[in-house]
Formats: C-alpha cells, structure tokens, sequence
C-alpha cells in the first residue's frame, strides 16, 4: 500500500510540474509537449484507480491525436508570441482571480469530503465479472447521453474554426482553385518545342 501510494504521489507531483509547463512554456511547442506529458501521467494515475479504458483512451485519443491537431494548428497559425505576452499581461488579473477561485473550492471540495467520508488507504476492489467498459458505456449513453452529445458538437465546432484559422488571407498564402483544376486542358499544361538535333563537332 505505501509503495503505491508513493507511486500516486509521484505521478501526480509530475503530472502537476507538467501542467505548470502548458501555462508557463515560452514556446507553444514546448507547452505541448509539456501537455502530452500531463495527460500520459493522468493516464497511469487511472490505470492505478483500475479505469484501463479510460486510461487508453486519453493515451490514444488526446495524446495520440488531439496532440498532432494542436501541433499541426499552432505551426499553420505562425503565432505572434509579442502578442500574446501583451495579451497575457493585459489579462492577468482577471485570470489570476478565477485561478484563485477554483483553488478554493477545490480545497473546500476536499475538506468537506474529508470530514464526511472516510477514504481509505487504496481503491476498493472491484466485484467479480467486472467491465470498466460496459459501466462506463451504460453510464453515458444512458444518464448522460446529452452532455456527451453536446461534447462532441463542440469538438466538431473546434475543428472547424481550427481549419478556418489555417485558411485565412496572409502572405504566401497558397490555395487551392478546385474549379479550375478541373477544368484545366492537357495542351494548356504542356507545351511541346520542336528542336533540332545537336551533333557533336
């Protein structure tokens, strides 16, 4: 029990420094990165709480995938990071207050649950026959099946205004003209030039 305890700590202090990476990274790559690690780490913290799905699937879904989507739309926006380090310090304060906020009431969240339920040192068993898959479908497709459908309209919003981003106007910009690549002829693309044959002297 204590050396998995430890583990938790472990993973979770790591987990922790990672997230502090996303905010206080210079380089939006290099936050990235920092947030693959973050989400690796909570992955292995819902291994060890026996939630395998879940834990493959922030692995394959968010790490896998989300993480490219983001790597590929900060590289195709050319973020401007003087302007964003003057947005930052603009919009401090009020972010700092929320961040606060959030703070106390997940120590108000934790404090209460201390005082009314007693946690014990591990995570209880599960029974026998036990699927962490079909709890968790039963779950959400039943008495959650509108929040997981909102969830995916707004995935599908955030696709769509990425792509819309990548293909604003700016320079060099080059794009596609789909009507006139098929409209275009053979004898306008290639241009055949009679020469006469070189001999050497």
């Amino acid at each position: 029990m204590i050396f998995e305890a430890m583990l938790f700590y472990l993973f979770a202090a790591v987990m922790i420094g990672a997230a502090l990476g996303v905010v206080f990274a210079k380089n939006p790559v290099h936050s990235v990165m920092f947030l693959v690690l973050t989400f690796f780490n909570a992955a292995i913290l819902w291994l060890m709480a026996e939630a395998e799905f879940l834990a493959i699937v922030l692995v394959l879904v968010y790490v896998g995938a989300v993480m490219v989507l983001f790597l590929f739309v900060i590289m195709m926006l050319e973020v401007n990071v003087e302007a964003v380090k003057r947005g930052l310090t603009r919009y401090a304060p009020l972010a700092i207050a929320i961040a606060l906020i959030m703070v106390i009431e997940l120590i108000q969240l934790i404090w209460l649950r201390s005082r009314d339920v007693q946690i014990s040192s591990s995570f209880a068993p599960n029974p026998e026959g036990y699927e962490n898959t079909k709890a968790l479908g039963a779950v959400l497709y039943t008495e959650h099946v509108y929040a997981f459908e909102i969830a995916a309209v707004i995935l599908l919003l955030a696709i769509v205004a990425a792509i819309t981003l990548t293909m604003r106007k700016r320079p060099g910009l080059k794009v596609q003209d789909i009507s006139k690549q098929v409209s275009v002829r053979a004898k306008d693309r290639i241009r055949i030039v009679k020469m006469d044959a070189e001999k050497k002297q």
